[in-house]
């Protein structure tokens, strides 16, 4: 099984894709990362850890307060372990950091999306 990372942004639709995933998707962990605004994402019966993150920060300082708070969440992982990845939410400064921040674990990524064959794996 496996842990899915997913963003809680901006996006029309996005938190649909995100829900979809949740509920469809045979997950080990689900770590769900947005601003505050995010925490009104609720999904009945569903367990996820929540991290919120500052959007206002640059792309260097969002990375590291990402990393510092995905680290400790991530450690028990095997070295190298995949993620499942869902930035179907958020704009390219968060992408690139919440990336960036993953790669540093270091686990691996592999982007995931809901579609209407259901959970792929890309």
């Amino acid at each position: 099984m496996t842990t899915l990372v997913a963003l809680l942004s901006t996006g029309k639709g996005s938190w649909g894709q995100v829900a979809g995933l949740v509920k469809k998707g045979e997950w080990e962990k689900i770590i769900l990362l947005g601003p505050a605004f995010a925490k009104e994402f609720t999904m009945p019966g569903e367990t996820f850890d929540f991290i919120e993150f500052d959007p206002n920060k640059s792309l260097v300082q969002l990375k590291k307060e990402l990393l510092s708070k995905l680290k400790p969440k991530l450690d028990t992982l095997d070295f190298g372990a995949e993620t499942a990845l869902s930035i179907a939410s958020g704009n390219g400064k968060e992408h690139m950091a919440l990336i960036s921040a993953l790669l540093s674990v270091p686990v691996g990524v592999r982007f995931t999306a809901l579609t209407k064959d259901g959970v792929v794996m890309l």
